[in-house]
C-alpha cells in the first residue's frame, strides 16, 4: 500500500482530480447497478459516468503534458550541463499521469457499458 501511495504521489497534482472522478464513477455504477436491481432502468446518472470515462484520459494527457514541461525546465535550469537524472522525476510524472487516466477511464467503461445495456434492455 505504501508503494502504491508513493506512486500516486509521484504522479503529481493530476492524480487527485483522477481519483476524485474515478470515485464519483464508481459511486455512481454503484448506484446504477443497485437501481436496475431494484427494477428502475432510467438512464438517470449515466451521462456523468460516460463524461468521467471521456475525461480521465485527457487528465492523463494533461499530467504527461504538465510532467514534460517539468522535464524541460530541469534541463533547462541546470545551463549547459544537462544531467539525464534531472529529467527523470517530470517523465516519470508524464508515464504514471498518463497511465492512471487510461486505467481509471478503462476500469469505468466495462461496467459502464454493461449498466448501460441493462438500462436500454439489450
Amino acid at each position: 500500500m505504501n508503494r502504491l501511495a508513493e506512486l500516486f504521489a509521484s504522479g503529481g497534482p493530476v492524480m487527485w482530480p483522477i481519483l476524485a472522478l474515478s470515485v464519483i464513477g464508481f459511486a455512481v455504477l454503484v448506484w446504477k447497478a443497485f437501481a436496475i436491481r431494484r427494477g428502475n432502468r432510467s438512464p438517470r446518472g449515466l451521462v456523468v459516468v460516460s463524461t468521467i470515462i471521456t475525461a480521465e484520459p485527457m487528465l492523463g494527457i494533461l499530467g504527461t503534458v504538465t510532467g514534460i514541461m517539468q522535464t524541460f525546465s530541469a534541463l533547462n535550469a541546470s545551463g549547459g550541463s544537462a544531467n539525464p537524472l534531472s529529467a527523470t522525476a517530470g517523465i516519470g510524472e508524464a508515464l504514471i499521469t498518463t497511465a492512471a487516466g487510461l486505467v481509471a477511464s478503462l476500469v469505468l467503461l466495462f461496467p459502464y457499458n454493461v449498466i448501460d445495456s441493462m438500462v436500454e434492455g439489450d
